[in-house]
């Protein structure tokens, strides 16, 4: 099932795609998407709810405008770094290649939803970069979670576009600035349950700029898959419903080319990741 946050003419609401991704069928319009997935049995009841409707419960894909799917998390958003080997290498060396999970965070306030734009920023960064993520999102609470049961803590998976201001993450000498200017997490445009996806660890992952393909890899690839990522994030602090895990990028980022191809008004970016679909986004013009 393909959980999505949408607005129509009577306001926000909670709802599921259809197979066909035309029509919407609404669930909840008091809760968000994350309050939903903290309630015990959502996803079945969802399930029944489907199964159960009838056409007129359906809105048109016309009629709606899809949100982020978690327009406003709780936390920031937890970010893997350097997760894909010739990644790190492009943006350093093979001695950059990490031996221990490396995590970051972007706030809240940088996320947006599918086709909405993300602000160039031109007055603070002259180097905004993008990076095509498969994201996680965490269904019930857990602590010390052990890696061969961590999938049990996964609600469902979408995707997200970790756009960054290069200049500015050099220039602090960490990564929270950077990585976080408003409008710099285009997330969506759905996510999508955890029963659709049986490795996450095996799916292809694509980032087009202007129709070019900029990115192209596996999650096969990973250097920490996603299971010792929830667990070794779980060690220490509890994981929540509605947590967001991005799970790093592969080769191909803009700062990785000779020169570097950084994004500018007006470009387009889509992310696409198997089984999930496409996330598009563009730099805003003036």
């Amino acid at each position: 099932m393909k959980f999505v946050t949408a607005q129509d003419s009577q306001g926000i609401f909670v709802g599921v795609m259809d197979e066909g991704e035309s029509r919407v069928l609404p669930l909840n319009r008091e809760e968000t998407l994350e309050e939903c997935i903290a309630t015990e049995g959502f996803f079945e009841q969802a399930m029944v709810r489907f199964q159960e409707s009838t056409d007129e419960q359906f809105i048109n894909i016309e009629e709606v405008s899809l949100l982020a799917p978690i327009p406003r998390p709780k936390k920031n958003i937890f970010c893997v770094g350097k997760n894909y080997e010739e990644h790190a290498i492009e943006m350093g060396s093979k001695d950059d290649i990490p031996e221990h999970i490396m995590v970051f965070t972007k706030a809240p306030t940088t996320v947006i939803g599918p086709n909405e734009s993300v602000l160039p920023h031109e007055d603070i960064t002259s180097q905004l970069d993008y990076e095509g993520e498969l994201a996680v999102v965490i269904g019930k609470k857990g602590r010390k979670i052990k890696k061969e049961d961590a999938l049990n803590y996964v609600f469902g998976y979408t995707i997200v576009n970790d756009v960054t201001a290069r200049d500015l993450q050099a220039k602090h000498k960490q990564f929270f600035i950077g990585k976080s200017l408003d409008t710099s997490c285009p997330m969506g445009p759905w996510i999508v349950h955890s029963s659709a996806i049986d490795n996450p660890n095996q799916l292809s992952i694509e980032t087009r700029i202007n129709d070019e393909v900029r990115q192209k890899s596996n999650t096969e690839n990973f250097i920490f898959p996603i299971e010792e990522i929830i667990s070794v994030l779980s060690q220490g602090l509890t994981l929540e419903p509605g947590d967001i895990i991005a799970t790093g990028t592969p080769s191909g980022v803009g700062k990785g080319f000779k020169p570097p191809r950084f994004l500018k008004a007006g470009d387009k970016m889509e992310v696409t990741v198997e089984k999930i679909g496409t996330l598009v986004n563009q730099i805003q013009e003036d």
